[in-house]
């Protein structure tokens, strides 16, 4: 599985952004949610994507399966 690596900068905006205690596992689902939001901006950007509809009818195949 390839991993993107995530900017110094961009792990240090989370940081500021939590209160002064934290659990771990909240800094993780963190950096968790900017990965995934990072991988679908990139998706976008090479056209992985797909339309509305095309959305809807797969996800209606697999619920009625």
């Amino acid at each position: 599985m390839l991993t993107k690596q995530i900017a110094k900068s961009e792990i240090e905006k989370i940081l500021k952004g939590l209160p002064d205690k934290v659990d771990v596992e909240e800094i993780m689902y963190r950096l968790y949610l900017l990965q995934k939001i990072e991988a679908g901006e990139s998706n976008i950007q090479e056209g992985k994507i797909l339309s509305h509809s095309e959305a809807v009818k797969r996800l209606s195949k697999k619920w009625q399966n």
